[in-house]
């Protein structure tokens, strides 16, 4: 299976009305029918918000170091895919799924070992039929025109 490096961008609102960046993965569909990814893994890093609500200055450079560090490192065998990212109301989201819960989080700490200690959560749970990538997906309808 070839790993697609096509992607969106929508936007949408949180609860609290604040801008959120939707960036989602298209043409993925063989590795989301394969049934090799039924864990889901979001990895959330709240920040200080500009007036926008987006990350800024040195946080923002970080924040994108560590997001190539850990795709890197979790797609370079296709251990886990990263699907989707939400960005805005001062929190950043990354989506993956996952084949291995124990390795995934072996391999993120690695990807992270070099850097600062991170303000990072994260939470996993079974979604062997992508709920919530679907749902995500129902967001290219409104996709940014570049």
């Amino acid at each position: 299976m070839r790993l697609s490096d096509k992607w969106f961008t929508s936007l949408s609102e949180d609860e609290n009305q604040a801008m959120i960046y939707i960036t989602g993965r298209t043409d993925i569909e063989q590795f989301r029918n394969s049934g090799k990814f039924p864990i889901r893994a979001e990895i959330k890093w709240s920040y200080q918000a500009d007036s926008q609500g987006m990350p800024q200055g040195e946080e923002a450079n970080l924040m994108a170091q560590a997001e190539e560090s850990v795709r890197k490192v979790m797609e370079k065998d296709k251990l886990a895919i990263l699907t989707g990212i939400y960005t805005g109301g001062g929190n950043k989201y990354w989506i993956y799924y996952m084949r291995n819960l124990e390795a995934f989080g072996k391999r993120l700490n690695e990807a992270l070992e070099p850097m600062p200690p991170l303000p990072i959560e994260i939470e996993c749970s079974k979604d062997p039929d992508w709920d919530e990538y679907t749902d995500m997906l129902e967001m290219e309808q409104w996709a940014i025109e570049d």
